[in-house]
């Protein structure tokens, strides 16, 4: 597996699943009805952060993660992530891989924590990755994300020190 710099090219590649995961209402706090163009420049970010794609031999893009500042000013130690895995391919290390890239970007680039603002609890293998590379859950928003089957769940402020 590789982890390369996101194009606009990808795009036509990762829209399909991004739309699947966002629709299902499962994981993100997107709108579900989100459009592809907003979609697009959601997650396709400027320089200096960053959005990346993983791509296996055949160059099928397998997953992508946006890497960013969580906070201007004063805040702007401080960074985040957002990850989605393509379901086709699941199970198989692309999220961790992700997941462990975004963690070298942000300590390479002087970050000094990376922050989650809004895990859903019930996205129990996300949180099990988190806690398994270093992340801590500092509080928990009661009934923050409406979930489409659970109904009111809540959302996971996640932190790791750099």
């Amino acid at each position: 597996m590789l982890i390369r710099e996101a194009t606009t090219e990808d795009w036509p590649a990762v829209w399909p699943f991004f739309h699947e995961i966002v629709a299902a209402g499962e994981t993100f706090t997107y709108p579900l009805d989100l459009g592809e163009g907003e979609a697009r420049s959601w997650w396709l970010l400027e320089f200096p952060n960053r959005t990346v794609v993983a791509v296996d031999d055949d160059r099928t893009i397998l997953g992508t993660a946006k890497m960013n500042t969580n906070h201007m000013g004063n805040g702007s130690h401080i960074a985040s992530a957002s990850y989605m895995v393509d379901p086709k391919h699941s199970g198989r290390g692309v999220g961790r891989a992700l997941c462990e890239y975004t963690l070298d970007w942000a300590r390479t680039s002087g970050f000094r924590a990376m922050q989650f603002n809004a895990v859903v609890e019930t996205n129990i293998h996300a949180v099990k990755l988190y806690r398994s590379l270093g992340f801590e859950i500092l509080g928990t928003l009661p009934e923050g994300f409406n979930h489409p089957e659970r109904g009111f769940v809540g959302l996971h402020i996640m932190h790791c020190r750099l």
